[in-house]
């Protein structure tokens, strides 16, 4: 029997997920950070752990596997295509495997559509698409310089910057300030400020998350940091729809990363869900719930020619977390 291997590699956590032709998962395995650009022996290692973890526990071998989807981040331009082609090789994968951008697995995992757009906001921020006709098309992912806005990654400095300037005077005072300074544990901005200069010392990540509990009290500088999160995404949406010529067809456009699908109550999804109606008016927002990973051994299964049937996209759309992903028994299987 055929059998399908899923890959979402990111810069944290690396997935494995093996299946059969009609979505029985026989195999799962996990490692840490997949991102090339984060370490390149580091990645592979953990690719290399996550996939025999898959086959171990399937009893399989890459000779069972009809086709691999890798879902890698940092797989965005073609010096990284250079470099990931012959990482792939050394794992033993040689032929009938797919190398993509993470967000398409997202894409994939959340719309029973094979094409469509997906936008991430979670640490960084990508957007992503597909057209009926297979082109693809990526709109950031490269950092501020690069044009991109926010994410956990930058947002988090926004909001130091914003209780910095509610302090000196340059804005209103904000209920982020009070929030800010006992996260970090600081009893003054004016401690914060000093102690951040003379070290030098970055803001975590963490600090994100301060903008959803101000913004639910009704906190105007949150609301606009979050407001203008929501107005960038929403032109990455528009750049992909235009670039693909997508705008009279029906499709998915798919949330994913935690900052939308965790934290948002409309704040950041809001103008998205405008400028998509205004893009392409049949299309659909959809939240992504279930593990991209899932996204990932569909697209194998699609790459070698079979259909992704109705039941099993029900089936499978189930697992909304990796550890909860059932594997089924030997007896059932053989």
């Amino acid at each position: 029997m055929s059998l399908y291997l899923g890959i979402d590699a990111g810069g944290t956590k690396t997935y494995g997920l093996l299946a059969d032709s009609q979505g029985r998962l026989l195999g799962k395995g996990s490692a840490g950070n997949g991102n090339h650009q984060n370490g390149y022996e580091d990645a592979r290692s953990n690719l290399n752990q996550a996939i025999s973890q898959a086959f171990a526990q399937a009893g399989a071998g890459i000779e069972d596997v009809a086709h691999t989807c890798f879902g890698l981040a940092g797989a965005d331009r073609e010096a990284d295509f250079r470099l990931l082609h012959p990482l792939v090789h050394s794992l033993g994968f040689t032929e009938r495997y797919t190398i993509v951008c993470d967000t398409m697995i997202g894409l994939r995992a959340g719309s029973q559509h094979p094409y469509g757009v997906s936008v991430i906001c979670g640490t960084g921020v990508n957007c992503a698409g597909l057209n009926r006709a297979g082109t693809a098309y990526q709109c950031g992912g490269f950092s501020y310089l690069f044009g991109d806005f926010g994410g956990g990654g930058g947002l988090c400095t926004e909001v130091f910057r914003t209780v910095i300037r509610a302090w000196d005077g340059r804005e209103d005072e904000t209920l982020l300030t009070p929030m800010l300074l006992e996260m970090l544990g600081y009893g003054s901005v004016q401690a914060m400020f000093d102690d951040y200069l003379d070290r030098e010392l970055t803001v975590p990540v963490d600090a994100t998350r301060l903008l959803f509990r101000a913004a639910d009290k009704g906190d105007a500088a949150a609301l606009r940091i979050l407001a203008k999160q929501g107005d960038e995404l929403a032109l990455s949406v528009k750049a992909v729809i235009q670039k693909l010529g997508m705008s009279g067809d029906t499709f998915d456009v798919v949330l994913a990363g935690s900052l939308l699908t965790r934290g948002d109550k409309g704040w950041i999804s809001g103008p998205i869900a405008k400028m998509a109606a205004h893009a392409a008016p049949l299309a659909s927002l959809v939240k992504l719930d279930t593990e991209p990973v899932i996204g990932a051994v569909w697209a194998a299964i699609e790459a070698d020619g079979q259909p992704v049937s109705a039941e099993m996209y029900t089936r499978m759309c189930e697992y909304r977390e990796f550890n909860d992903i059932a594997i089924a028994d030997t007896k059932e299987r053989n």
